[in-house]
């Protein structure tokens, strides 16, 4: 049984797979890149991967349901709790 300090394969290859993600994201800002354009690389790459595993339809709705997400405040880091 594991302890709620141990994380299953799954959860140890997201982690990981953010943290590459990160080393990219600074590598790429600390040599010039704007954030934005390295956004825009990242989004990009994200959808085109997931259309070739996926498929349009599957990713459409997927970034349809981004748009409440947005709204609700989950992607803003700044943001007051009230």
């Amino acid at each position: 049984m594991a302890t709620q300090f141990e994380t299953n394969n799954s959860e140890d290859l997201s982690f990981r797979a953010l943290s590459l993600i990160l080393a990219a994201w600074d590598e790429g800002t600390e040599s010039g890149v704007a954030p934005e354009q390295m956004a825009y690389a990242a989004l990009f790459t994200a959808l085109t991967d997931l259309v070739s595993l996926y498929g349009e339809d599957a990713v459409k709705k997927l970034a349809g349901g981004l748009e409440r997400r947005i709204d609700l405040g989950e992607f803003t880091l700044d943001r007051n709790i009230q």
